[in-house]
């Protein structure tokens, strides 16, 4: 059974129940003070409690997605291997390799003409030499007559670390979100691409280009736009694209943004953070290169570097998170030609319930910054 199932969940659940009474029951049992009679409330004891924190475990990561699989959760690597196909015309020949279908979780999501459809692909950078799995979103728009002509803008969409892909799906239903707001007349129809920025797992290469090491800033600022631009209907100007994340991706989407503007125009972080972590999760990122260090620091770039004509959408909690004082200075650091906005909740923690919250709004925000053409 997967760990996200649902008749593991309730096998769990049951097991904790039926130790639960088991210990009520046979604990007057138990009583004596003989060796076999402590052993049995020790292990009665135990194994009651190893249930119940299992199952609340579980409840905690069905609803939030922390871990999509055993592999994930025991961190064994997971990336697909990439099928070369050679003959002329497919989409090898433009480093964008097709897995998988997939339907949207929304009204219609079986005829692609009313609910759109999920690509599962697999990218391969061209100049960083990265390959990554990712989603696709297409709206239902795409699949139109109407639209056949249509160029569509283009949102990357990232995790957080060591999120998987499945969690922007599943776990923060960003097509469903989008589906959602274009019907509500609040967004225009937007290419989703869905990923996760640890593209050399285990390592959190915090989308820095790491010398001897994976290039992550190439692979996210040049391969993967101009591998979907040339596989679906995306423009390959500036103001078709925009990168968004949460956590970790967030602060990839900043950095990428500021450092890009000539391949993003709009870029929002949910729950960012503005400096590039080092730790041991992310290994030696700059190798002594303190220029390299300073350009990873948002701050540092605001106040040293030309501002670029872009557009920046930030987001954080009064009371719950821990980037409020940062997304203040962040804030009043921008200006022109940069633009800054914010989305600043009474109180929210660092978790999905809080993201959801922010996403449709933050889809609004993004679509307003971006052009078809």
């Amino acid at each position: 059974m997967g760990l996200t199932s649902k008749t593991f969940l309730a096998t769990a659940i049951v097991l904790a129940v039926v130790f639960f009474v088991a210990t009520v029951w046979l604990w007057p049992r138990l009583a004596r003070r003989s060796v076999s009679a402590v052993f049995g409330r020790v292990g009665l004891l135990l194994v009651t409690q190893l249930t119940v924190f299992v199952s609340v475990g579980l409840v905690a990561n069905n609803s939030f997605l922390f871990y999509g699989s055993w592999a994930d959760l025991f961190g064994q690597k997971q990336d697909l291997g990439v099928v070369t196909d050679h003959a002329a015309g497919t989409l090898a020949s433009k480093n964008i390799v097709r897995v998988g279908i997939q339907r949207p979780d929304v009204p219609g999501g079986s005829r692609p003409t009313m609910g759109g459809r999920i690509d599962k692909v697999v990218i391969a950078g061209r100049k960083s030499k990265i390959e990554s799995s990712a989603y696709v979103y297409l709206p239902p728009e795409y699949f139109q007559a109407a639209f056949a002509r249509r160029k569509f803008p283009a949102v990357v969409v990232l995790t957080g670390y060591p999120g998987i892909s499945e969690n922007l799906l599943k776990g923060l239903h960003y097509p469903r979100t989008a589906h959602e707001r274009v019907k509500a007349g609040r967004a225009q129809p937007m290419i989703l691409v869905m990923l996760r920025p640890t593209v050399a797992p285990p390592r959190d290469t915090e989308c820095v280009d790491i010398k001897g090491g994976p290039k992550t800033e190439t692979f996210f600022a040049e391969d993967l736009p101009r591998a979907v631009s040339d596989t679906y209907r995306v423009g390959k100007l500036a103001r078709n694209w925009g990168i968004m994340g949460n956590s970790t991706g967030g602060y990839c989407a900043l950095k990428i943004g500021f450092h890009h503007p000539d391949r993003f125009s709009a870029s929002a972080g949910l729950s960012a953070y503005y400096k590039a972590a080092e730790d041991p999760t992310t290994g030696d990122l700059f190798h002594g290169d303190q220029g390299a260090r300073d350009r990873s620091d948002l701050m540092w770039s605001l106040d040293n570097l030309p501002q670029p004509d872009s557009s920046f959408l930030v987001t954080t909690s009064k009371r719950g998170e821990g980037n409020y004082r940062s997304t203040r200075q962040f804030i009043a650091k921008v200006k022109p030609p940069a633009q800054v906005s914010s989305i600043v909740l009474d109180s929210g923690g660092h978790n999905f319930n809080t993201w959801r919250r922010e996403i449709p709004s933050a889809l609004d925000w993004m679509s307003s910054r971006l052009s078809e053409n």
